[in-house]
C-alpha cells in the first residue's frame, strides 16, 4: 500500500493567494507516484485557538474540531505544509493547528513549500521547521522557495512554475518518500514487553 502524504495550505485568510501553488503541488505529487496524495485545506477546519483542557500529548480531545483535525493528520505518513510568509514567520493557523495536536504529527517526515515576494517564504519555513522538529518530525532540509510567486500564476488562476520550482519539488517528493518509508517503523504500534 502506498504511503499517504497530506499536503497543507497553510493559510486561512479570505484573501489568500497561494491556493494556486497548493493546487500544482497536489497535482505535480501525484503525477510523481511515490504517495497517496490528499490535499488538505486548513481553512475547513475554522480551528480556533487551541481549546483543549489536556495536553495534546495526552490525546484526549473533547471538541469536533479538534477530533476532525487529528482524524484528517493521524493516517498521514508524510506532510507537505504550503505557506506564505507573514511578517516573517509562519501564519497563525499554521502554528496554532500543529500545535493543536501531538501524537498525530511524530516520527513523520515533513517538507515546506514557501511563497512569498523576494525570500520567498523562506523565514516562514525556518519557523515551521523549527516547531516541527519539537514536535518528533523530521522537518526535511529539501524545502521549496518559491519568490514573486504572483507571476507564476496565469490570469486563469493557474500556478506555472519554473524549472527550478519543478526540480526543488522532484528532489524534495524523492526526500520525503525516502524518509517515509525509513521512519515508518517507528510509528507503528509495538507489542507490550
Amino acid at each position: 500500500m502506498a504511503l499517504k502524504l497530506n499536503i497543507i495550505i497553510c493559510s486561512t485568510r479570505p484573501a489568500r493567494a497561494g491556493t494556486p501553488v497548493a493546487e500544482w503541488v497536489d497535482r505535480f505529487a501525484r503525477e510523481h507516484g511515490a504517495f497517496e496524495v490528499e490535499l488538505v485545506d486548513l481553512a475547513a477546519f475554522d480551528l480556533p485557538l487551541f481549546d483543549e483542557a489536556a495536553h495534546p500529548a495526552q490525546n484526549r480531545y473533547e471538541h469536533a474540531h479538534t477530533k476532525r483535525w487529528s482524524a484528517s493528520v493521524a493516517p498521514a505518513d508524510a506532510f507537505v505544509f504550503v505557506t506564505p510568509e507573514y511578517d516573517y514567520v509562519a501564519p497563525a493557523s499554521v502554528i496554532n493547528a500543529i500545535q493543536c495536536l501531538y501524537h498525530e504529527w511524530t516520527y513523520k517526515p515533513a517538507a515546506v513549500v514557501s511563497y512569498g515576494g523576494v525570500s520567498g517564504g523562506l523565514r516562514s519555513s525556518q519557523t515551521l521547521r523549527g516547531l516541527l522538529g519539537n514536535l518528533n518530525m523530521m522537518a526535511i532540509a529539501q524545502a521549496v522557495p518559491v519568490p514573486f510567486f504572483g507571476t507564476f500564476i496565469g490570469e486563469d488562476g493557474v500556478f506555472n512554475p519554473n524549472e527550478q520550482t519543478i526540480a526543488g519539488t522532484t528532489g524534495m517528493l524523492t526526500e520525503l518518500h525516502k524518509w517515509a518509508v525509513a521512519l515508518k517503523p517507528m510509528r507503528e504500534p509495538k507489542a507490550p514487553a
